[in-house]
């Protein structure tokens, strides 16, 4: 009956009615049962196999080994680790195969005790089996379980190519691809093609010297046999793209005869990692055969890092004509709308987001990652709030990001919220946790990123970078410098970034010594950065050392415009106004952008050069709203306010207000101590912008300021007041600090905390009697407050935080030639007036860098700003 109906050419309707009778007879005896089994399994009826299975009494090797593989052949390797707990006989050395490699392929908590259980019992007659032992170490391997691997690899007496294959891919699967490449030199035997392929991997993942120097020999010296090998060849273009060597790669696929769909994908996956992503779509364009998956998204990539008009039309167009069993594919969906994310739109992004069905945590992280791009992160926190999955990774950086570009109420809130309820085994994450670190650094909650970042048993540079760069953001660049000494003591190297975070540092504080001691620990090589070098003009135009900026400005063979706005700016801060105008008229007109016109203008503002901001003004074909409040400015500070209100208006008649204009204004009435216009501007402030609040906290100051210096306290008391009750007491803390003897000292007003305040302030009131002895008048219109009652105008001065810093500088017991300081506000009228005649009477020279530029104050008794301050 059997041999029958193995043999009949009968449809598949006629077997199965005829199956179906036997099983109705209920034939349970093994004579029928195992022809039946065999039936079902060769008609791969797998479900009915494996019942049909489980009622045999007597199952030999043959019966388990072929619903082994029957099981496999349908993907249903949990059903084999079930059979092999209730396996009753020693398994064969085929069925040990199939385990070793259903193992390794689920590779969880359960598929390893198995595995391992099976090969600590294995029969020592299997021993010298190399196709058996190979399957064990790609199991082992494949478990991470290098050591045992190995131990098991030593144990081969005759190990064959297919051996030294899978301790080779064994390593570079746990990324220890230099021992993959001492196995490889051992190899006294002919490669196979699948050698090659594993070899030419593990050089691409190495890409040092040693495996540029081993692929590229190996690649010179194939046989002749391989050269039409397709999987070789590709493994080989994808090697010699991560070596960088284009030329060599290109040549390579120029020679393929037969390119298939592969072929083309390892060279535009290539010109992708080399950032020549034209390249992808010149190579698109020759393709004569189907795109595959990967083909989609690695196009799509490419067209999303160009965003250029030819990239727009090419993603769009492929993405209409995309085959319609590929726009259910997740990893393409993705891809496509990360295109349209980088294209800017977020319309269509969206669109193709909610056609998704089944969207996995891929396709949310996706659209997260596009609106925080596109500065929408309120979206990216509603879609947030809509996710019914496990968020990975990769969520919770990009939600740590959003919160941290927003930094309400609401982002504090759910960035909080979130990083308290994180799983375990994601708070050992130093992605997710640096990341947490730069969001709480944002919020302004130092002490808990302090606490974060204690946690981290080893610290490495991109932890201790996001720690800086949120001490530099808070304006704690002193503690950015203990970790830095930190990082030496730990033997981390800085790098690029590292570098460029420290020379932030370092343009906060702006201190000459700590500047050059800091820079001159940097590699040589850093110095041929643009990135770096643009920086470090700006650093040292911060520091008061044009000089320094100049040189490295002249060591750049092509200044972009980064590079050229540093200069200006650099020139602008030290109040070098006619260098500064000399080189933007030098600069290229192609390179000029917004911030150029922003920084000379400013330049400008700060040097009293009316006519030359004017002139450039009028040759400014695009005048942005940042170009025009920089004119305000401009003019404001000139005491200019007919023209300044003029701009303001002509500005409004075809835009909306804008709240920064009004503070230009505002800052220079107050400079000009003009009450009535500053009267006037705070109420149309409060009129037209309600909801800024931090704008409506600074004019509130400035409005007081100019009140206290008319000698209106009463008035100031109640502005004060109003404010404190609308808004809170949010009045931003003057700080000072300055460097002697490598010591960095920090002070606010009227400090008492340094160990040496008496010294510091019994030097404070010495200088305070020789400024009198020359003619100098304590100025009390820019006392801010009510005097207490037991307060001098000289006394509140004197202690101005600026004031005891140069006190400190006196104090060392010898004559300093030279005293840097860094403010964090404006210096008032009073100290810049006392610090042009200290400079004279003590005959040294002062640089103080206030929130507004660079003061030199001469031994002659001048200051630099000309008293535009």
């Amino acid at each position: 009956m059997f041999r029958r109906i193995l043999s009949i050419q009968s449809s598949s309707k006629q077997i199965y009615t005829i199956i179906k009778k036997l099983s109705q007879n209920s034939l349970t005896n093994s004579s029928t049962q195992t022809p039946l089994f065999q039936l079902y399994i060769q008609r791969h009826d797998i479900n009915n196999a494996y019942r049909l299975f489980l009622t045999i009494t007597n199952k030999s090797s043959c019966i388990y080994a072929t619903m082994i593989k029957g099981l496999i052949s349908n993907n249903m390797l949990d059903k084999v680790l079930d059979l092999f707990d209730e396996m009753k006989i020693q398994p064969s050395r085929i069925i040990l195969i199939m385990l070793f490699s259903v193992c390794a392929r689920i590779n969880n908590d359960r598929a390893k005790q198995t595995g391992r259980k099976f090969l600590n019992e294995m029969s020592g007659d299997f021993l010298n089996d190399n196709i058996l032992l190979t399957a064990a170490i790609n199991m082992l391997m494949k478990f991470g379980d290098v050591k045992n691997a190995e131990d098991l690899f030593q144990t081969v007496k005759k190990k064959d190519i297919v051996t030294y294959n899978a301790m080779m891919k064994g390593y570079t699967l746990n990324k220890m691809c230099d021992k993959a490449l001492d196995v490889f030199e051992q190899i006294q035997l002919n490669l196979s093609n699948v050698s090659y392929t594993i070899i030419f991997n593990t050089c691409a993942q190495l890409s040092n010297d040693r495996a540029k120097q081993i692929g590229r020999k190996l690649l010179n010296e194939i046989p002749e046999k391989f050269n039409e090998n397709n999987y070789i060849q590709n493994s080989a273009i994808d090697m010699l793209m991560k070596f960088g060597d284009v030329k060599n790669a290109e040549d390579l696929f120029q020679i393929i005869k037969k390119k298939d769909i592969i072929t083309y994908g390892a060279m535009m996956k290539g010109y992708t990692l080399n950032n020549m992503h034209d390249n992808v779509l010149n190579l698109l364009e020759q393709i004569q055969v189907n795109l595959s998956n990967i083909s989609y998204t690695i196009i799509f990539n490419a067209c999303a890092q160009l965003s250029n008009d030819r990239a727009k039309q090419i993603g769009r167009k492929l993405l209409d004509e995309m085959p319609k069993n590929f726009k259910e594919n997740k990893y393409i969906q993705s891809s496509a709308i990360d295109m349209l994310i980088k294209f800017g739109d977020v319309k269509n992004a969206e669109k193709l987001f909610q056609i998704i069905k089944k969207k996995d945590i891929i396709t949310y992280n996706t659209m997260l990652k596009g609106y925080t791009l596109n500065k929408m992160c309120d979206k990216a926190l509603d879609l947030f709030e809509q996710i019914q999955l496990n968020l990975d990774d990769i969520s919770y950086t990009i939600i740590f990001n959003a919160c941290a570009q927003l930094s309400n109420d609401r982002a504090k809130q759910i960035g909080r919220r979130l990083l308290g309820e994180m799983p375990k085994n994601l708070k050992e994450n130093k992605y997710i946790q640096n990341s947490a670190i730069d969001m709480l650094m944002k919020f302004g909650d130092i002490k808990n990123a302090e606490i974060l970042f204690k946690m981290f048993e080893k610290k490495d540079i991109i932890t201790y970078g996001a720690m800086m760069k949120g001490y530099n953001i808070n304006n704690e660049p002193l503690k950015s410098l203990e970790l830095f000494e930190e990082m030496k003591k730990n033997e981390i190297k800085i790098d690029k970034i590292v570098s460029l975070i420290l020379i932030d540092t370092c343009a906060k504080i702006g201190i000459r010594s700590i500047c050059e001691s800091t820079v001159n620990q940097f590699p040589s090589d850093l110095y041929n950065n643009q990135y770096i070098c643009n920086a470090l003009i700006s650093m040292w135009g911060k520091a008061g050392l044009v000089k320094n900026a100049q040189q490295i400005f002249e060591s750049v063979d092509q200044p972009d415009v980064i590079t050229y706005n540093a200069m200006i700016n650099a020139y602008g801060k030290n109040r070098m106004g006619l260098e500064a105008v000399d080189l933007y008229r030098k600069m290229p007109n192609n390179l000029r952008n917004e911030i150029s016109y922003i920084c000379i203008l400013n330049t400008c503002s700060h040097s009293g050069l009316l006519d030359e901001a004017y002139s450039i003004f009028n040759e400014i074909s695009h005048k942005t709203q940042q170009v025009i409040t920089t004119m305000v400015d401009c003019l404001s500070r000139l005491f200019l306010f007919d023209e300044a209100k003029q701009l303001i208006e002509d500005y409004e008649k075809c835009n909306a207000p804008y709240s920064v204009m009004y503070m230009a204004l505002l800052s220079g009435a107050r400079n000009s101590r003009q009450s009535h216009l500053s009267q006037e501007i705070h109420k149309r402030m409060q009129l037209l912008f309600p909801n800024e609040k931090n704008h409506l906290i600074s004019a509130s100051v400035l409005l007081c300021n100019i009140s206290s210096s008319l000698g209106d306290h009463e008035e100031a008391q109640a502005l004060r007041l109003d404010r404190i009750k609308e808004f809170g007491n949010k009045a931003k803390v003057g700080l000072s600090w300055t460097e002697v003897n490598g010591e960095v000292v920090q002070f606010t007003a009227h400090d008492q905390s340094h160990p040496r305040s008496k010294e510091i302030y019994a030097e404070a009131q010495r200088i305070s009697t020789e400024l009198i002895k020359y003619g100098h008048v304590h100025d009390a219109s820019w006392i801010t407050r009510p005097l207490g009652e037991h307060e001098t105008a000289e006394s509140v001065l004197c202690s101005h935080s600026e004031r005891l810093a140069i006190a400190f500088n006196f104090i060392e017991g010898r004559k300093p030639s030279f005293i840097q300081i860094t403010k964090n506000l404006r210096v008032c009228g009073d100290c810049h007036q006392a610090t042009k005649l200290i400079a004279k009477i003590r005959q040294v020279e002062i640089v103080v860098r206030d929130a507004s530029c660079i003061h030199h104050f001469s031994t002659n008794g001048t200051c630099s700003c000309q008293d535009h301050f």
